[in-house]
């Protein structure tokens, strides 16, 4: 932590204020000096708020003190020390243990992401304070890397920044309708405004570990509207660097909360990870995991239709074209004259204008009538929150292969900056990064980025028993014979351009050494008495450029004559 002002008051007539060192959205902390005990604390000062009436202000500061006396209670090597809750000029003290050290967020910002070992450690450390802090019934509400000390010298991990705590059964710091917290660590459910439990607080975590693995939130946008609509309605797509803890990192971010990992699952999966080098699957589980989905996929539905059809890989040539992967030979397809392309996320625009116009809560926004159509506010991980206004343009939705709506010959297709669309003679059409140079394998055309770093890969069949779901779950029970190094393999329901579709995602070691460790996915639907399949493979340290790649394709895929 940084430091910065000088104060030197003296609060309670004991702790002398020396330098400002940190500041939230609900008060400034300062190094301080105990003159009784001779020691040096951080004091949190609680910042007022003019906009309350008299009463409302008495009343925040009683439940200010009521809440705070709970934390206080807390006793936990991973879980801030509160030394004394003083009053002065009537207002609010919390005298705290003083870390030194700087947050989790300011390490990440100065050296990087973390690797998994660290990430599970801090994992352990922050689970096993979140079990005590809920046993004594109290909520955190704000879990979320700037709340997280890391000690110098010993690398001990401290929970911190209690402030907007809850005790269960009270009411909260902050008035009835308000929304507190960050929104990119906020749990969807008390987005939405249905609830709020110990349950919200692993959600925080999950995003936390997403953080410390990759840099940013999975849930981070450029609005507070689309953040809002990435944590409640938006496929969630853990980062490629979260794949050693990913049955943890999928347990956290379920969006039921009834079915979301618990904080002993989830320390004890993170345990064995440090113990092994691999992470179990949540117990009850085998089998990939449907993160966010609210379900999981058991080892028995990857095999119900095995053997109906004959499986293969998106990475693997046909076997009638025998070389390792496609070979790099250029056919420049012709391109198409860019037409509109309409884009948007409705829930983001709604939110965005209420919050700017109406001055309402997110949670009253995202519950009720917030979705701006009347119907399902937040949908799932896979379909899109439907409507039955009439103003709602299915357009105006998030281009995402699980959340387009719009039947396929009719979409728009403009190629975005730095694309070129495509009209492929196996009669399809989609944009495509400019350096990509197209090469046919028979059934297969990939487009490949210059050293086939990227592999783009269309496929288009006959329609096959079990439909895309069947293809995929058949393909992934044979991804350890056909990918080397297959792991982390999940296949969920989707749906695409309004057709039934499946999504398979997986990691992989490469096909060499040389090559290294890749990261695919494939999406796989029916239209109109065909069979497409869409994937993109990658290096793990280039995913979201390929992710970027496979959603640009899929938003402009189109059907063509042939």
């Amino acid at each position: 932590m940084g430091t910065e002002g000088a104060d030197f008051r003296v609060i309670a007539g004991r702790y002398r204020l020396e330098a400002r060192i940190g500041r939230g959205g609900m008060g400034v902390v300062w190094r301080a000096s105990d003159q009784l005990l001779g020691r040096l604390v951080a004091v949190k000062e609680l910042l007022p708020d003019d906009s309350l009436p008299d009463d409302d202000t008495r009343r925040r500061r009683d439940r200010t003190f009521r809440e705070a006396r709970a934390v206080a209670q807390l006793r936990h090597p991973h879980i801030i020390v509160v030394h004394d809750i003083v009053e002065q000029d009537e207002r609010p003290y919390l005298v705290m243990e003083l870390v030194e050290g700087g947050s989790l967020a300011d390490r990440i910002a100065r050296d990087g992401p973390v690797d998994a070992v660290e990430a599970a450690r801090i994992g352990v450390a922050l689970l096993s304070a979140v079990r005590t802090a809920h046993e004594a019934g109290v909520l955190h509400r704000d879990i979320k890397p700037a709340n997280v000390l890391i000690e110098s010298g010993t690398g001990r991990v401290v929970l911190t920044d209690f402030g907007i705590a809850q005790v269960a059964g009270a009411t909260t710091l902050t008035e009835t309708g308000s929304f507190v917290g960050s929104p990119e660590y906020t749990a969807p459910e008390r987005m939405s405004g249905v609830r709020t439990g110990s349950e919200s607080d692993l959600w925080s975590l999950g995003a936390l570990l997403c953080t410390a693995l990759s840099g940013e939130s999975p849930f981070r946008r450029d609005s507070i509207g689309g953040i809002l609509h990435a944590v409640v309605a938006a496929e969630i797509r853990p980062p490629a660097e979260a794949e050693p803890l990913l049955p943890v990192v999928r347990g956290l971010l379920d969006r039921d909360p009834d079915r979301r990992l618990g904080a002993a699952e989830a320390e004890q999966m993170l345990r064995t990870y440090l113990e092994t080098g691999r992470t179990p699957e949540a117990p009850g589980t085998s089998g990939a995991t449907g993160g966010g989905r609210g379900h999981r996929i058991g080892p028995g539905r990857a095999g119900r239709t095995a053997g109906a059809a004959t499986p293969y890989s998106p990475t693997q040539p046909d076997l009638a074209h025998g070389a390792p992967h496609p070979p790099a030979v250029s056919a420049p397809p012709a391109d198409l004259p860019p037409r509109t392309a309409t884009r948007g996320v409705l829930i983001a625009a709604v939110l965005v204008a209420a919050l700017a116009g109406a001055g309402v809560s997110a949670a009253l926004l995202l519950h009720g009538k917030g979705d701006g159509g009347g119907g399902s506010p937040g949908g799932t991980a896979t379909s899109p929150a439907t409507s039955t206004g009439t103003g709602t343009s299915p357009a105006s939705r998030s281009p995402s292969p699980t959340t387009s709506t719009r039947p396929t010959a009719t979409r728009a297709h403009t190629a975005p900056s730095g694309y070129r669309t495509a009209r492929d003679p196996a009669g399809f059409s989609l944009a495509v990064p400019d350096d990509f140079t197209r090469s046919p394998q028979g059934e297969r055309v990939f487009y490949l980025s210059p050293g086939e770093t990227f592999r783009l890969g269309i496929k288009v069949t006959e329609p096959q028993p079990g439909g895309p779901r069947g293809v995929l779950e058949r393909s992934a029970a044979k991804g350890q014979d056909t990918n080397p190094g297959y792991h982390d393999g999940r296949v969920t329901p989707a749906t695409h351009a309004g057709h039934p579709a499946a999504l398979w995602e997986f990691g992989w070691d490469g096909f060499s050494a040389a090559e290294g460790p890749r990261h695919t996915y494939d999406l796989c639907w029916e239209d109109s008495g065909r069979l497409y399949d869409v994937w993109v493979s990658a290096p793990v340290a280039k995913v979201r450029e390929a992710r970027e790649y496979f959603d640009v394709a899929l938003d402009t895929f189109s059907v063509t004559a042939s």
